[in-house]
Protein backbone atom coordinates (compact mmCIF):
# COMPACT_ATOMS: atom_id res chain seq x y z
CA UNK A 1 0.00 0.00 0.00
CA UNK A 2 1.22 3.29 -1.14
CA UNK A 3 0.73 5.95 2.00
CA UNK A 4 -1.59 9.46 1.51
CA UNK A 5 -1.05 12.25 2.65
CA UNK A 6 -2.73 12.75 6.07
CA UNK A 7 -5.06 15.16 5.45
CA UNK A 8 -8.27 17.38 7.54
CA UNK A 9 -11.48 18.35 6.42
CA UNK A 10 -9.72 21.70 5.42
CA UNK A 11 -8.63 19.76 2.97
CA UNK A 12 -12.29 19.50 1.09
CA UNK A 13 -12.11 23.16 0.52
CA UNK A 14 -8.41 23.66 -0.38
CA UNK A 15 -7.91 20.39 -2.82
CA UNK A 16 -6.41 21.33 -6.30
CA UNK A 17 -9.46 19.23 -7.72
CA UNK A 18 -12.91 19.25 -5.97
CA UNK A 19 -15.81 17.83 -7.20
CA UNK A 20 -19.40 18.47 -5.62
CA UNK A 21 -23.15 17.27 -5.92
CA UNK A 22 -26.27 17.60 -4.60
CA UNK A 23 -29.70 15.78 -4.41
CA UNK A 24 -32.52 16.07 -2.52
CA UNK A 25 -33.86 12.76 -1.21
CA UNK A 26 -37.33 11.39 -0.11
CA UNK A 27 -35.84 9.87 3.39
CA UNK A 28 -35.06 10.77 6.59
CA UNK A 29 -31.39 11.82 7.46
CA UNK A 30 -30.77 8.59 9.99
CA UNK A 31 -32.26 6.38 6.66
CA UNK A 32 -29.79 7.90 4.55
CA UNK A 33 -27.29 7.23 7.71
CA UNK A 34 -28.30 3.71 7.30
CA UNK A 35 -27.52 3.29 3.84
CA UNK A 36 -24.53 4.86 4.30
CA UNK A 37 -23.55 2.20 7.25
CA UNK A 38 -24.46 -0.41 4.68
CA UNK A 39 -21.32 -1.74 3.29
CA UNK A 40 -23.44 -3.59 0.21
CA UNK A 41 -24.94 -1.01 -0.79
CA UNK A 42 -22.16 1.45 -1.94
CA UNK A 43 -21.47 -1.39 -4.05
CA UNK A 44 -24.74 -0.77 -5.94
CA UNK A 45 -25.03 2.87 -6.19
CA UNK A 46 -21.44 4.01 -6.09
CA UNK A 47 -20.21 2.46 -9.43
CA UNK A 48 -16.57 2.31 -8.76
CA UNK A 49 -16.59 0.22 -5.58
CA UNK A 50 -17.07 -3.30 -5.66
CA UNK A 51 -16.67 -4.06 -1.77
CA UNK A 52 -15.95 -2.12 1.41
CA UNK A 53 -15.37 -3.71 4.73
CA UNK A 54 -15.86 -2.03 8.37
CA UNK A 55 -12.29 -2.47 9.93
CA UNK A 56 -14.13 -0.75 13.11
CA UNK A 57 -16.66 -2.07 14.85
CA UNK A 58 -20.18 -0.03 15.30
CA UNK A 59 -21.13 2.23 16.94
CA UNK A 60 -19.05 4.35 13.95
CA UNK A 61 -17.53 7.65 14.18
CA UNK A 62 -14.32 9.81 14.01
CA UNK A 63 -11.69 7.19 14.02
CA UNK A 64 -13.59 4.83 12.14
CA UNK A 65 -11.76 2.67 9.35
CA UNK A 66 -12.63 0.86 6.60
CA UNK A 67 -11.13 -0.95 3.11
CA UNK A 68 -12.58 0.07 0.54
CA UNK A 69 -11.79 -2.36 -2.67
CA UNK A 70 -12.51 -0.40 -6.38
CA UNK A 71 -12.63 -1.54 -10.14
CA UNK A 72 -9.25 -1.64 -11.93
CA UNK A 73 -7.83 -3.15 -8.75
CA UNK A 74 -7.52 -0.49 -6.53
CA UNK A 75 -8.00 -0.87 -2.50
CA UNK A 76 -8.03 2.19 -0.20
CA UNK A 77 -7.92 2.34 3.02
CA UNK A 78 -9.88 4.99 4.89
CA UNK A 79 -10.03 6.70 8.58
CA UNK A 80 -13.37 8.62 9.09
CA UNK A 81 -12.46 12.34 10.18
CA UNK A 82 -16.04 13.29 10.91
CA UNK A 83 -19.24 11.74 12.19
CA UNK A 84 -22.28 13.41 13.02
CA UNK A 85 -24.89 10.53 12.40
CA UNK A 86 -27.71 11.92 10.35
CA UNK A 87 -25.98 15.25 9.35
CA UNK A 88 -22.25 14.93 8.53
CA UNK A 89 -19.44 12.14 7.55
CA UNK A 90 -15.99 12.73 6.00
CA UNK A 91 -13.28 10.17 5.54
CA UNK A 92 -9.89 10.43 4.21
CA UNK A 93 -7.53 7.98 2.52
CA UNK A 94 -4.39 6.76 4.83
CA UNK A 95 -3.16 4.82 1.64
CA UNK A 96 -3.80 3.44 -1.80
CA UNK A 97 -3.07 0.18 -3.08
CA UNK A 98 -2.12 2.39 -6.20
CA UNK A 99 0.65 5.14 -6.95
CA UNK A 100 -1.24 8.24 -8.08
CA UNK A 101 -3.28 9.46 -4.97
CA UNK A 102 -1.29 12.04 -3.06
CA UNK A 103 -4.50 13.09 -0.72
CA UNK A 104 -7.98 11.87 -0.94
CA UNK A 105 -11.23 13.06 1.02
CA UNK A 106 -15.08 12.93 0.74
CA UNK A 107 -17.21 14.55 2.52
CA UNK A 108 -21.22 14.54 3.21
CA UNK A 109 -23.41 16.73 4.39
CA UNK A 110 -27.06 15.93 4.95
CA UNK A 111 -29.66 18.36 5.68
CA UNK A 112 -33.28 17.63 6.98
CA UNK A 113 -35.32 19.64 4.83
CA UNK A 114 -38.32 19.32 7.55
CA UNK A 115 -40.66 17.55 4.92
CA UNK A 116 -39.93 14.34 4.87
CA UNK A 117 -36.99 14.55 2.53
CA UNK A 118 -32.99 16.01 3.25
CA UNK A 119 -30.30 17.15 0.75
CA UNK A 120 -27.03 15.41 0.79
CA UNK A 121 -24.18 17.40 -0.31
CA UNK A 122 -21.12 15.36 -1.40
CA UNK A 123 -17.73 16.67 -2.28
CA UNK A 124 -14.97 14.69 -3.07
CA UNK A 125 -11.54 16.24 -2.74
CA UNK A 126 -8.28 14.56 -4.53
CA UNK A 127 -4.78 15.74 -4.91
CA UNK A 128 -3.29 13.01 -7.50
CA UNK A 129 0.65 12.41 -7.58
CA UNK A 130 2.57 11.36 -10.51
CA UNK A 131 1.25 10.65 -13.67
CA UNK A 132 -1.88 10.79 -12.19
CA UNK A 133 -1.34 14.98 -11.56
CA UNK A 134 -0.82 15.38 -15.45
CA UNK A 135 -4.21 12.96 -16.20
CA UNK A 136 -6.60 14.85 -13.88
CA UNK A 137 -5.65 18.11 -15.78
CA UNK A 138 -7.32 16.66 -19.03
CA UNK A 139 -10.22 13.64 -17.39
CA UNK A 140 -11.00 15.57 -14.25
CA UNK A 141 -14.14 17.21 -15.91
CA UNK A 142 -15.67 14.13 -16.06
CA UNK A 143 -15.37 13.59 -12.53
CA UNK A 144 -18.25 15.90 -11.77
CA UNK A 145 -20.48 14.42 -13.64
CA UNK A 146 -19.44 11.06 -12.60
CA UNK A 147 -19.93 12.44 -9.14
CA UNK A 148 -23.33 13.67 -9.59
CA UNK A 149 -24.54 10.73 -11.92
CA UNK A 150 -23.98 8.45 -8.77
CA UNK A 151 -25.28 10.82 -5.82
CA UNK A 152 -28.53 10.37 -8.41
CA UNK A 153 -28.31 6.32 -8.05
CA UNK A 154 -27.98 7.17 -4.06
CA UNK A 155 -31.39 8.69 -4.55
CA UNK A 156 -32.70 5.71 -6.06
CA UNK A 157 -31.51 3.14 -4.02
CA UNK A 158 -32.42 5.32 -0.78
CA UNK A 159 -35.97 5.78 -2.23
CA UNK A 160 -36.33 2.28 -2.88
CA UNK A 161 -35.06 0.71 0.15
CA UNK A 162 -37.50 3.17 2.01
CA UNK A 163 -40.73 3.21 -0.06
CA UNK A 164 -43.16 4.50 2.82
CA UNK A 165 -40.75 7.55 3.20
CA UNK A 166 -40.87 8.14 -0.83
CA UNK A 167 -45.24 8.19 -0.24
CA UNK A 168 -45.49 10.36 2.02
Amino acid sequence: MNPCREVGLEFVDDAPYRYVADVTVRATPEQVFEVFEDAEAWTVWALPIQKVEWTSPKPFGVGTTRTVSMAGGMVGDEVFIAWERGRHMAFRFTAASMPGVGAFAEDYHVTDLGDGTCRVHWVMAIEPSGINAVVMRFTGWMMGFGLQFMLNRFRTFVESRYPLARAA
